[in-house]
């Protein structure tokens, strides 16, 4: 629990006072947003807006995780960091990384496009698939490895799927997860806000697996999570990290996270769900990105069918916008469902240690 604390005010700070330290140094050098002809008439003004926030998010949280458990070494318990931890860590910051490359290419060329979509997509599959095929090695004292080739939702269920099949539903939820996000963030702190409810929730999640954890307290709904305070960890870091982001980056930002960001976060969120067995109860828990995800496919397809849209337009958010919303309205009531999803999500994990009439 310590740890946890320490990760998640260290992260804050670092981000809290980081933040503007980008602003000026991205605004000094032009890093700024490129709004897509296309898009809301409204977001015209947010043109030249710093961008590549995202690396703020990412290295407070590494520090703040990393700090953590350096400050345990000074303890007559030392705990160093875990396996299941650094890969998830490994993900986000790999594909934060991807992110980066996309963000920059934006602002070198100066165009609303970064990488291409082949090779934005290779990035992503090629970090996805050193992650799952890790998180199946390692296995600790109790032949516990961070992840199994089984699928999960409140813990993992079925047979096994294999590693090839392993790897390709791995690659499959962390590109749509770090896609997801990436939709999300259209509106100023939308995508921060419903990523930070989700993080806030596998602090939760963490917690409780690990006071019923098979390995100290056996029983019919324990589970077999390899380390899942220090998943906990991770999550409170990021979280940190993103709420001292979202103090800049609230209507009006002065900052956006770009794809470095919503790229990260996306995968961490993707890597927490398979390393704490909840693959499926992600969907849930991440309800709002999956909601806007699906807006536009369904614009996409509907008007590939007949050629007529659904929405005004998409992801969901702009909709909303053209139907005349104020962006903080949009962004409160989609914080809301966020919340309400998280909410729907952790009662369907707590459900089965409800007393039975």
């Amino acid at each position: 629990m310590r740890n946890i604390l320490i990760a998640a005010v260290v992260s804050l700070l670092l981000s809290m006072a980081g933040t503007p330290l980008a602003i000026r140094l991205f605004a000094r050098r032009g890093y700024g947003q490129n709004i897509r002809e296309e898009g809301p008439s409204g977001h015209y003004d947010k043109r030249g807006t710093p961008t590549m926030g995202g690396t703020v998010i990412v290295i407070a949280a590494l520090i703040g995780y990393f700090g953590a458990h350096l400050m345990t070494l000074f303890s007559s318990t030392p705990e160093p960091p875990t396996v299941s931890a650094l890969l998830v860590l490994f993900l986000m910051t790999g594909l934060g990384l991807v992110g980066f490359l996309d963000d920059f290419i934006k602002i070198y060329k100066q165009r609303s496009l970064g990488l291409r979509s082949g090779a934005k997509a290779l990035g992503q599959l090629v970090v996805g698939a050193v992650f799952a095929v890790l998180c199946v090695q390692f296995p600790n004292a109790y032949d516990i490895t961070p992840a199994d080739t089984r699928l999960s939702f409140l813990r993992d269920f079925g047979p096994s799927i294999g590693l090839v099949g392993f790897t390709i539903w791995v690659l499959f939820i962390i590109v749509g997860f770090s896609n997801a996000v990436n939709l999300t963030d259209g509106l100023d702190g939308l995508a921060s806000g419903a990523t930070g409810v989700v993080l806030a929730s596998y602090v939760l999640i963490g917690n409780w697996q690990l006071r019923n954890s098979c390995t100290t307290a056996f029983g019919p709904n324990c589970y077999w999570v390899r380390d899942p305070l220090d998943l906990a960890v991770v999550a409170a870091a990021v979280l940190g990290a993103l709420v001292g982001f979202l103090w800049w980056n609230a209507p009006p930002a002065k900052i956006f996270m770009g794809d470095t960001g919503s790229l990260a976060l996306g995968g961490v969120i993707a890597g927490l769900a398979f390393t704490t067995r909840t693959q499926l109860l992600l969907v849930i828990l991440a309800g709002l990105p999956v909601v806007i995800t699906a807006s536009v496919m369904i614009q996409v397809g509907f008007f590939k069918m007949t050629g007529k849209r659904v929405f005004r337009m998409a992801p969901l958010q702009h909709h909303f916008e053209l139907k005349g919303w104020a962006e903080t309205t949009i962004v409160v009531r989609f914080w809301l469902i966020a919340a309400l999803c998280a909410a729907s999500a952790l009662g369907l994990f707590y459900l089965e240690w409800m007393p039975k009439q």
